[in-house]
């Protein structure tokens, strides 16, 4: 599988400014699997929503909405998230069905990614190949939030179907890089669409909205080893096709 590592372009590749600092907040992006326990200050955590709050919708619907955690209402959420999670692989429970379909299959170069960049993970933390009891307790971090002083909600309307979590994903795009030019990581979780029913209830969710996916977010543990790791990206000709006549 062809692959490149993230290289931030520069203006010494001819880039004006405006798109160095956009290739740099790209570059460094990571998803962050352990955080300091130091919290977010609400007015920064505005800053982040408000510039995020710019992102493009279909006919300006902006459907996203958004829950955000800190402090006790966080521990409050982690507690029922990990207990759940905990109680359903103890007793081989499924988890309910999301409210958005997850992917039927990767297959393929899709697989092929989705593998490297979880055995990049496992090298990262010392799990071997094989080994189920580590995998499975470094799975069990997601319902832990990676430690993460904050979590995230996001859901759109049931009414826009598959077209208000597209827009929510281009919202959530632009919430990753607004966070990433404060300084501030995060890792978006599909984990917690696992849990809809839950998620519902904790937060007073209504039935007309639906659960896109979660996120945690704060201060990076910069020297943890799951933070070591970047994942790459493909090389233009595995995703362009060019059409000129």
């Amino acid at each position: 599988m062809a692959s490149t590592e993230r290289v931030a372009l520069t203006g010494d590749d001819g880039l004006p400014p405006e798109a160095a600092v956009l290739s740099r907040l790209l570059a460094d992006r990571f998803s962050c699997r352990s955080y300091l326990p130091d919290q977010v200050p609400q007015e920064k955590i505005e800053l982040m929503l408000r510039i995020a709050q710019n992102a493009a919708s279909w006919c300006n619907s902006q459907p996203w909405q958004v829950h955000v955690t800190s402090g006790e209402g966080t521990e409050r959420f982690r507690r029922a998230f990990f207990e759940r999670a905990v109680a359903d692989a103890a007793s081989g429970q499924k988890t309910p069905p999301p409210d958005f379909d997850f992917p039927e299959i990767y297959r393929g170069i899709y697989k092929e990614r989705q593998r490297e960049v979880g055995w990049q993970l496992y090298d990262s933390v010392g799990v071997a190949f094989g080994d189920r009891e580590a995998s499975g307790k470094q799975a069990l971090e997601n319902f832990r939030l990676f430690g993460a002083p904050h979590a995230m909600v996001f859901t759109s309307p049931r009414d826009l179907c598959d077209y208000g979590a597209i827009d929510t994903g281009i919202y959530l795009g632009t919430l990753m890089l607004a966070a990433q030019s404060l300084g501030i990581a995060m890792i978006v979780q599909a984990a917690f669409a696992a849990y809809c029913p839950l998620v519902h209830e904790h937060f007073g969710i209504p039935e007309d909205r639906l659960v896109v996916c979660g996120a945690s977010f704060g201060y990076a543990a910069a020297d943890h080893p799951a933070n070591a790791f970047r994942s790459r990206r493909a090389p233009l000709e595995e995703v362009v096709s060019w059409v000129d006549r």
